[in-house]
């Protein structure tokens, strides 16, 4: 994907701004054991899905439960995380995706169920989606790698 010129300044203007929507969210509900079970449900609903769906092999990387060989419809995009669960399709993973989709992850440990609320609220777009700009735009394919 090529992105318009000065995304990263817009990006950094997206992350702060979602870094100030946070400082609203109790501390109670942030990587707390409330969170973690939040985390756990993402997880089970990600094995679930995987479970019904996935054609491909099932392997325990980066921390991360990932089940490829799923239908194009079941998943967004390149693949999607849910709790500690990335659901993808037939090709194998590479190492930045890994490491992108293992942000995501740990952001599903901080936020819990407010996670895919959150997400939601973000957008579709990766260049303006504090979440997916944590995670890395590169790590994720969405612009081009830097030389």
């Amino acid at each position: 994907m090529s992105a318009p010129a000065g995304w990263e300044a817009r990006a950094a203007a997206m992350l702060a701004r979602g870094r100030r929507s946070d400082r609203r969210i109790p501390s109670f509900l942030l990587r707390s054991p409330i969170s973690r079970l939040g985390y756990a449900w993402g997880t089970a609903v990600g094995w679930i899905w995987g479970s019904l769906w996935s054609t491909g092999r099932v392997e325990r990387r980066n921390g991360l439960w990932i089940f490829r060989g799923m239908p194009s419809w079941t998943f967004n995009r390149g693949g999607v995380c849910v709790g500690g669960c990335f659901l993808t399709g037939d090709e194998p993973p590479t190492p930045a995706v890994l490491r992108h989709e293992a942000v995501h992850r740990e952001q599903w440990l901080r936020y819990g169920l407010l996670m895919p609320v959150l997400y939601l609220f973000a957008g579709r777009d990766p260049l303006r989606n504090r979440f997916e700009i944590e995670a890395g735009l590169e790590d994720g394919n969405y612009v081009r790698r830097r030389g």
